[in-house]
């Protein structure tokens, strides 16, 4: 499992295998559980292995406006927060429960000190904050639910279509004229 996780993220020898499975911590979070609260500084990375995760920021207790949707097989972190170790403006919550391998910032200075091939790792943090960032005002709603289909197929069976709405920004009412859009083959 090792071995595959790193391979998607840059060329690594056995050896940086064996310094990697060292640093990991492998964790369970349950349904429910905040992996990073609001005003904590994220000082780790995560590996979902399974389960499902999303970000979200909240203006109270109820309304949750999704930032990003983590499935299996993806790396989890608040980015911002984690790069330049300041509070996190947003939540990291398990909407199932997960499987994840932790890796602190302690550990990934550890791993490059010990090998340049873990400066890879950078191409983790580039590819969260283009998800994150991907979705903008000028895209329709069938461009983004396309890319969703296209890119992150697996979100449509992970999460329910109100998360998925939000992560899109759009009203649940109009990712569901979109879906019914695309059933008919009418892309709008």
């Amino acid at each position: 499992m090792i071995s595959a996780i790193l391979k998607n993220n840059g060329i690594y020898s056995s050896s940086d295998e064996t310094l990697f499975e060292k640093e990991v911590r492998h964790r369970t979070i349950s349904k429910d559980e905040l992996l990073v609260k609001r005003g904590e500084v994220c000082r780790s990375i995560f590996f979902n292995i399974t389960g499902s995760l999303y970000q979200y920021k909240s203006k109270d207790e109820i309304k949750e406006n999704v930032i990003d949707l983590h499935a299996d097989q993806e790396w989890v972190l608040n980015q911002i927060s984690f790069t330049f170790q300041k509070p996190s403006d947003t939540f990291i919550k398990a909407y199932t429960d997960s499987r994840l391998l932790e890796l602190s910032i302690e550990s990934i200075h550890c791993l490059i000190a010990q090998s340049p091939a873990f400066l890879q790792l950078a191409k983790i943090f580039t590819a969260a904050g283009s998800r994150i960032s991907f979705f903008d005002d000028r895209m329709t709603p069938a461009q983004k639910y396309q890319y969703i289909l296209d890119n992150r197929n697996n979100l449509i069976q992970k999460f329910p279509l109100k998360y998925i709405a939000s992560y899109l920004k759009m009203a649940p009412e109009t990712l569901s004229r979109v879906r019914e859009n695309f059933a008919k083959g009418v892309y709008s």
